[in-house]
């Protein structure tokens, strides 16, 4: 059986390249976010994404600077210690060690630095040759499905089960930053039914708040959740769509908020409080002769009214009494109570002690 558990309620905060190149400046963000994780008394990856360039863009291309997602990729580029030492501050921030790679090279380079989950990027879900490599390494993946197709998403889901390896799938719209209207959130309901025993997980890119999309995300099931991150500096602008320690620490209490109020897992009955018994107690009627009645007499309905209040050791409407025989005469609008009859209600201990500590 795959074991799933390592995606139950794990936040994945996304560094992405907003380190721009500088190893100093992506060690202060780990810091800065592993505080609010630990504050906020989570389970947090902090993700990074990892590019073997001399391979991964194309020799001709390199000086390419007019192509913005080549440009970016090359000024944010860090060697292999600077992404190491990265590594570690995510370690020693007591936080799990991510990582999306774009390349073959890319998923060595995961397994040589001990990440222990790897992130499989929406624009991939169809790269079978840099699947393949993944799957080798047989880490746990979390995969995102922004504009993927449902064939798409079935293969790849199939094939890493096949393989079992856990995965988990997010529910992710590609739309850097997306506005509410366009977060689909729905989503999260087919992917629960079409998945089945599969974590579910919401990677968010919305910006307008941090609450009203982790409340509506959490009910429907999610149990991962994802988002970019970012510092204030005076030199570099943070991205709309990424969160400040702040907000992601406005995330996390909406998280526990959720947690509280959706209460036991919706595939269970939840146990009720001894605060709601007790309450709903004082509404139960209790029974109450309606006539004198004899010591050996048999019960039957028209011997008795149902009325509040119930009082202590007092036999309730949800209590059998037709038939049952007197062991004590009972004055007329006095209470029935646990040794006025001849039944369990009065032999059985554990439940005497039940009927004795309920109503007034």
């Amino acid at each position: 059986m795959i074991n799933r558990s390592i995606f139950e309620d794990l936040f994945v905060l996304e560094l992405a390249n907003n380190h721009w190149g500088d190893v100093s400046r992506g060690v202060q963000i780990v810091k800065e976010f592993g505080t609010v994780v630990r504050y906020n008394n989570v389970r947090a990856a902090i993700k990074l994404q990892f590019r073997d360039i001399d391979t991964f863009i194309h020799k001709d291309f390199l000086d390419r600077a007019d192509i913005r997602y080549i440009k970016k990729t090359l000024d944010t580029r860090l060697s292999r210690e600077d992404l190491a030492t990265l590594v570690e501050a995510v370690r020693r921030a007591g936080c799990v060690r991510m990582a999306t790679p774009f390349d073959d090279k890319s998923v060595d380079l995961c397994v040589e630095l001990g990440i222990e989950i790897i992130k499989v990027a929406s624009s991939d879900v169809a790269d079978w040759p840099l699947l393949e490599k993944i799957a080798k390494t047989h880490k746990p993946v979390i995969i995102s499905t922004g504009g993927s197709s449902l064939k798409d998403m079935d293969d790849i889901v199939t094939f890493f089960d096949n393989r079992n390896i856990p995965v988990a799938i997010n529910h992710c719209v590609s739309i850097y930053p997306a506005e509410d209207s366009e977060l689909q959130m729905n989503q999260i309901d087919f992917l629960r039914n079409r998945y089945p025993g599969h974590i579910i997980g919401f990677s968010t890119h919305e910006y307008h708040d941090w609450h009203s999309s982790m409340l509506i995300a959490y009910a429907k099931g999610a149990r991962t959740f994802e988002r970019h991150i970012d510092i204030k500096t005076d030199d570099k602008p943070i991205s709309s769509y990424c969160s400040t320690p702040e907000q992601v620490a406005a995330w996390f209490q909406a998280f526990h908020k959720a947690r509280e109020m959706c209460g036991a897992p919706g595939t269970e009955k939840a146990a009720s409080s001894q605060k709601e018994i007790d309450y709903l107690t004082t509404l139960v009627r209790g029974v109450y002769a309606k006539c004198d009645l004899p010591a050996g007499h048999v019960l039957r309905p028209d011997d008795y009214y149902l009325a509040i209040p119930l009082q202590k050791g007092q036999l309730s409407c949800r209590e059998l009494l037709n038939d049952q025989v007197l062991a004590q005469k009972i004055a007329a609008d006095a209470p029935l109570m646990t040794d006025s009859v001849q039944s369990l209600y009065n032999h059985d201990e554990s439940l005497r002690r039940k009927l004795a500590n309920r109503g007034l």
